[in-house]
């Protein structure tokens, strides 16, 4: 598959930039469980540039993360189901106001609430998990549709 050479350069600056705030995160009491800051950035993404340059960004960010060290496979299967979901949902709204703001936090949630089977008998540490998690869903839905029109307003003067 050919890419122009604009496309390369702006799906490595969304990897830059996912990789950057997908480093920082809302601390958890779990190790491991954090919330990632670059959910809403995300969503703002898969919204603005379309699901196949938002994966691709999420697939090597992810691989970016693990290599140097700021994630774990437990952050990487998470963001993957979370970036999957995303997608999903902001396919079938067709990137209708309500579903930016809310695609983010129900993602996480099913991403979250999937550990539930991975953890086993720890099946309680899920719940909890996801309520530690709240500021982050908060979060996420208010800054989704700020970074929407941010990202949109870039590449309306791009052009």
């Amino acid at each position: 598959m050919r890419y122009k050479t604009s496309t390369l350069c702006e799906i490595a600056i969304l990897v830059a930039m996912i990789s950057i705030l997908g480093s920082i995160k809302i601390p958890n009491i779990i190790p491991g469980i954090e919330f990632q800051l670059s959910a809403p950035l995300a969503v703002a993404i898969c919204s603005v540039f379309g699901f196949k340059k938002y994966i691709i960004s999420g697939i090597l960010s992810s691989v970016i993360c693990l290599a140097l060290g700021t994630q774990n496979i437990l952050n990487v299967a998470i963001a993957m189901q979370f970036r999957l979901i995303v997608g999903l949902l902001l396919y079938l709204a067709q990137n209708h106001l309500y579903m930016i703001i809310f695609a983010g936090p129900i993602a996480s949630l099913i991403a979250r609430f999937s550990l539930f089977f991975f953890l086993g008998n720890l099946g309680a540490l899920t719940f909890s998990m996801i309520l530690f998690t709240i500021p982050g869903l908060i979060f996420t839905a208010i800054a989704s549709p700020i970074l929407v029109n941010i990202l949109k307003k870039i590449i309306h003067k791009r052009r």
